[in-house]
């Protein structure tokens, strides 16, 4: 497969978290800093790969707020090193999210792809936590769809048929996502063209390709005339 004829785009969606913001840096400082106080040191690629997986099964159990998600997940990753936090406590996960910082290139390439296209986030996030987000990103979007919106999570595919049906279909939309699993898959099923924004050089091992694959958001900006 291939990416649409640039005069054939009209909508460029993206992922957020990922893919506009480093939340892996986000999650790993704050989980740093909680931690700190109690002495602790961690082994912060091992905790964090173990926060996604934990993530991941609290989001494909019934639906509640992603601040939630992330108390919970932090209690459970917390346990599993013997560091025992209450969930009040698990709070600073959550308030953590207004310092997450946005990737060095996005913004200037979120930009430039709006000059030319309708633009929105696609995110698993409750609409608060992005809002606090938003203000680390300056583009300014014309769609939003949330987890909180449509009552579910990614890899689900509720996002992007609402995002479908808000944009009046499916022709002449362009997605740009991080996560193979949550967007990348979805995307493909749903014959929505998807550009995956491989950061850390991830091998396919058998899963179905993207219509393109990239580096950072610039180079996504860039083949969508973007540059």
């Amino acid at each position: 497969m291939a990416l649409p004829k640039l005069k054939d785009i009209k909508w460029v969606t993206a992922d957020c978290y990922g893919t506009l913001i480093d939340w892996e840096k986000g999650i790993t400082d704050a989980f740093e800093k909680e931690a700190g106080r109690d002495g602790l040191t961690l082994d912060t690629d091992a905790l964090l790969q173990r926060f996604f997986e934990a993530q991941a099964q609290i989001m494909s159990g019934s639906y509640e707020l992603y601040a939630e998600v992330l108390r919970r997940a932090a209690v459970t990753v917390a346990e599993e090193i013997d560091w025992t936090i209450e969930p009040s406590r698990a709070q600073f996960l959550p308030d953590s999210v207004a310092y997450w910082p946005p990737f060095r290139e996005a913004n200037a390439a979120f930009d430039r792809v709006k000059e030319r296209y309708e633009v929105g986030i696609v995110s698993n996030i409750d609409d608060k936590l992005l809002g606090i987000s938003r203000r680390h990103l300056r583009t300014q979007l014309d769609l939003v769809v949330t987890a909180q919106q449509v009552r579910s999570y990614k890899p689900d595919n509720t996002h992007f048929r609402e995002t479908a049906r808000r944009i009046g279909g499916k022709k002449g939309w362009v997605h740009i996502g991080s996560g193979y699993d949550a967007d990348i898959a979805p995307c493909l099923k749903m014959n929505v063209p998807v550009i995956w924004v491989n950061r850390h050089g991830e091998k396919l091992e058998g899963r179905k390709a993207p219509d393109a694959t990239v580096r950072n958001v610039r180079d996504a900006a860039a083949k969508l005339g973007a540059k």
